[in-house]
């Protein structure tokens, strides 16, 4: 009797080889640049300002960036991002042996890599269904094993080694991000070429972007998507940009502490990331992305009011596993509605919500505990959680989600067909 799975093709094996890799170094980066922001000042507003400059790529570029990668290779564009992203982070490693560091110098490699990572994330959301032929399933079980692993390296293991690797000086978590992105770069070059999508009828980028921006604004189902993490960035980011302070103040945890409560965070995303598909499958896609929603908020009201580092652990943890959910069943269910043609567009529309609203979360989290108490942003960040799982669940909903992939599978099965009889 055979199996009806199927299997993963190879090339996504590597794919998720360079998405591991790059993930452990930046785990050890999350870790070590507030805490490299830390020796320099502990000025709310100034961090704030840190977290915000990774961000700002997507505010200015997002659209236009999604537009270019419809364009481009998208193999290459992954390969060249992440190879431009290994040199630049040897600028700073220079200034940390040099005792050159300062808060623009950190403000503006943050910048510099969340450019480099919108290419590449971009351009990974749309060859990933290209390598797999749309297909709902495969996506999923895709999704999952990428971002357990993106959880397992940038939460749980890289977070306490970019806290151990500081202890040996300033300038090696950075180098050793350097070469995880040198790495990936390297085997990414290696994974097969993907033809591109039909090309348009010839237009302006401004108009191809504008097209992809209006699409996720036109379908319910995708502004739903989108809205989530848009309105969920603001608040993380809010209690991102305390957290450290919020840990070593309230929380009496030291560096090395700090690194293993983000680690709490990534161990309940790695059970969460497991449990997405399963999950998906008892209670439809859209009921358990709200339900995940309303957890995330639920969990962070539970940091809010920790007593102790025990409390605030389990906390980020539940936070983070709902959050793992999320990021396998949303990507997934977008990437098999959506038409190829239309996918880094789209991507990149999506994310940049998400991304343009993480900003006003770091400034909101950092006016917030200058003027009121350190446990206020995440309060607040508990709340705008709450309120946005009311707004969203009925725009996913499982009836709106099903309606959503019936119309996208004959689309999806075309292009399968033109494929496979094209292989001598």
């Amino acid at each position: 009797m055979t199996s009806g799975i199927q299997k993963l093709p190879t090339g996504f094996g590597r794919l998720w080889t360079a998405q591991t890799v790059s993930s452990l170094g930046d785990g050890v980066t999350h870790a070590a640049l507030p805490l490299l922001a830390l020796t320099l000042t502990r000025d709310p507003m100034a961090l704030a300002v840190v977290t915000a400059a990774g961000t700002l790529p997507w505010l200015l570029f997002g659209v236009l960036g999604g537009a270019l990668v419809d364009r481009w290779d998208r193999r290459r564009t992954m390969w060249v991002a992440d190879a431009a992203r290994a040199a630049l982070l040897g600028i700073p490693a220079a200034a940390a042996v040099l005792d050159g560091l300062s808060i623009p110098l950190l403000a503006a490699v943050a910048f510099f890599l969340g450019l480099g990572g919108l290419f590449f994330d971009t351009a990974a959301t749309a060859y990933l269904p290209d390598l797999l032929r749309r297909d709902p399933a495969l996506l999923e079980r895709a999704n999952s094993r990428l971002r357990g692993a993106q959880t397992a390296m940038s939460g749980f293991a890289g977070p306490p080694a970019g806290s151990a690797l500081l202890a040996l000086g300033r300038a090696v978590p950075l180098l050793a991000d350097a070469v995880s992105f040198l790495l990936s770069a390297l085997l990414v070059r290696t994974l097969p070429v993907m033809p591109r999508p039909v090309p348009e009828a010839r237009e302006s980028l401004l108009r191809q972007a504008r097209a992809g921006a209006s699409y996720v604004f036109r379908d319910r189902v995708l502004l739903g998507l989108a809205l989530r993490p848009a309105v969920g960035n603001v608040a993380f980011l809010a209690v991102e940009t305390v957290l450290a302070l919020f840990a070593r103040d309230r929380l009496g945890i030291d560096t090395y502490g700090f690194g293993l409560l983000l680690t709490a965070e990534a161990a309940g995303g790695l059970l969460g990331a497991g449990i997405a598909s399963s999950l998906g499958r008892r209670l439809g896609t859209g009921t358990a992305l709200t339900c995940t929603a309303a957890v995330e908020g639920l969990a962070i009201l539970g940091l809010a009011a920790a007593p102790n580092p025990y409390a605030a652990g389990l906390a980020l943890a539940v936070c983070g596993a709902a959050m793992g959910a999320t990021m396998v069943l949303a990507p997934s269910l977008r990437q098999a509605i959506v038409p190829a043609h239309l996918m880094g567009r789209v991507a990149s529309t999506s994310r940049m919500l998400a991304m343009c609203a993480a900003p006003v979360g770091a400034f909101l989290g950092g006016w917030l505990a200058t003027a009121y108490d350190i446990r206020t942003p995440l309060y607040a960040a508990a709340v705008l959680l709450l309120a946005m799982t009311a707004v969203t669940a009925s725009m996913t909903s499982n009836r709106r989600v099903e309606a959503a992939l019936r119309a996208a599978a004959p689309a999806a099965e075309e292009p399968a067909r033109e494929s496979a009889s094209g292989v001598a």
